[in-house]
């Protein structure tokens, strides 16, 4: 099969030749540039030039198309482009977004947000939600040249290519207004919530109409994803999701499907109970299936949901990756193989993006072991 063929036939419940792996495919699937940093030392990749960053404010590389040959890896990442007026920098540390959010560098690496344009307001309305100046989702910045990039990627080895779709209405929200202000006002503004929500699925359903248009026919998957899972549980209640949140997946869903490619969600934490509601606003795959998170178990998760769903992740980086030995990685591989390869329906990952005080011997132990057992 070729890099294509496997994740397609993954995605679509289907027996590939092997396990597909992904080192740098999403956003949510690559290296911290420190860990990438770390890993080409190990591998004996020269350091120059720097690798692209794939988000400056996640601090993630491009992954060396060198380590994506090593590993066998199958997919490569394709980002939408962002106006030139899309980031302002305030100082050295600090920068604002095209969405009114202020994002600070911490330690040198992640930038976190520290204030968004909703966030001081007391008692936020929709009308706060109207005159706010919202992004262009039609600029051409967003689009041009995709298509071209997309066919670029799946190279004469033809590569899988998975798009990254803007972010999505949980997480807009939460940097807009604050992560406490928002909980606070799914319950005691909901007007304001349902306002906000419904003004930028609006402006996204716009922009990944117009995205696909140039590139839809050479993207093999596409990701979006907000954070509705913590590490013991769902975010919220499964009603206040019900409520607010699923009709938005679902347009959202919808939005993509129209343009006939495969949907991945990406959420972190423990959604276990959550999984039937996005199951059924369309989605195809879930991403990063964080397997250290309550109710997480794999073996569960592909045995009540893995006729529905395919699964994009699963190899534990809370402990295993960071804190095990080699040995430790391969049986961590080994079993989530075990667990959910199949009958197709899995993609073999880190849960999530890999960190800098990840061993590199126990990245190079995760797809050689993937490489053994997923045959």
């Amino acid at each position: 099969m070729t890099h294509r063929q496997r994740i397609r036939a993954a995605l679509s419940h289907r027996q590939p030749d092997r396990v597909p792996l992904d080192l740098g495919g999403t956003n949510c699937s690559t290296l911290t540039t420190g860990a990438h940093a770390r890993l080409r030392a190990h591998l004996g990749i020269p350091a120059e030039p720097p690798a692209p960053l794939l988000s400056r404010r996640s601090s993630t590389a491009v992954v060396d198309r060198a380590m994506v040959e090593r590993f066998q890896c199958d997919v490569l990442p394709l980002v939408p482009g962002v106006p030139a007026t899309g980031e302002r920098d305030i100082s050295e540390i600090a920068l604002v977004d095209e969405f009114g959010v202020t994002w600070q560098r911490h330690s040198g690496t992640h930038y976190i947000n520290v204030n968004g344009p909703f966030q001081k307001l007391d008692e936020p309305t929709p009308a706060d939600v109207n005159c706010f100046p919202w992004p262009d989702p039609l600029d051409p910045a967003r689009y041009t040249g995709l298509g071209e990039r997309a066919r670029a990627l799946h190279g004469e080895a033809d590569y899988a290519v998975a798009l990254t779709a803007w972010l999505g209405p949980v997480h807009l929200s939460q940097f807009m207004r604050g992560y406490v202000e928002w909980l606070e006002d799914l319950l005691a503004r909901p007007s304001f919530v349902e306002a906000l929500l419904d003004r930028f699925v609006d402006l996204w359903i716009t922009a990944m109409h117009r995205i696909l248009a140039e590139c839809a026919s050479e993207v093999d998957v596409v990701l979006f994803g907000d954070d509705i899972g913590t590490q013991n549980g769902p975010l919220f209640r499964p009603e206040l999701y019900r409520r607010f949140i699923k009709p938005h997946h679902k347009r959202m869903v919808e939005t993509l499907k129209r343009h006939g490619v495969p949907v991945m969600y990406h959420s972190c934490g423990s959604v276990a109970a959550l999984i039937r509601d996005l199951i059924d606003t369309g989605i195809d795959a879930l991403n990063p299936v964080q397997v250290a998170a309550a109710g997480m178990d794999t073996a569960r998760l592909k045995r009540e949901f893995g006729r529905d769903l395919a699964f994009w992740g699963a190899i534990d980086t809370q402990r295993v990756l960071s804190r095990g030995t080699p040995s430790d990685v391969r049986d961590e591989v080994r079993r989530r193989i075990d667990d959910l390869a199949e009958t197709g329906g899995y993609v073999l990952c880190g849960v999530h993006n890999i960190q800098a005080e990840v061993p590199p011997e126990n990245v190079v132990a995760m797809y050689e072991a993937a490489l053994e057992y997923g045959h």
